[in-house]
């Protein structure tokens, strides 16, 4: 499994919609990281986006995943960068493949 780092920008004026979705969102996180799929997220300080470290066969079934996402369906998310990391220092460095 590969690691990946991706990256959500929220779209402007998506805090209602995202207030709204942010339960099924988290328990749809939460089921990622029960499976192992998820190692860690959580939103940026200044609330405009989110850091998701994800584990994925390739960056294809990630973004297949991605589209199941609450907030995405609900279009609060403008952009997503998605980076293959390999992490070698630190408790997420036993993920690296």
């Amino acid at each position: 499994m590969t690691v990946f780092a991706v990256e959500y920008v929220y779209a402007a004026d998506s805090a209602p919609a995202r207030d709204e979705h942010r339960p099924a969102h988290r328990a749809w996180l939460s089921g990622l990281a029960d499976d192992g799929r998820l190692l860690t997220s959580g939103p940026y300080g200044d609330g405009a986006g989110a850091l998701l470290i994800f584990k994925a066969q390739d960056e294809s079934e990630l973004n297949e995943l991605l589209k199941q996402d609450p907030f995405a369906l609900a279009g609060t998310i403008a952009g997503i960068r998605t980076t293959e990391w390999t992490p070698v220092i630190g408790i997420l460095a036993a993920h690296a493949s």
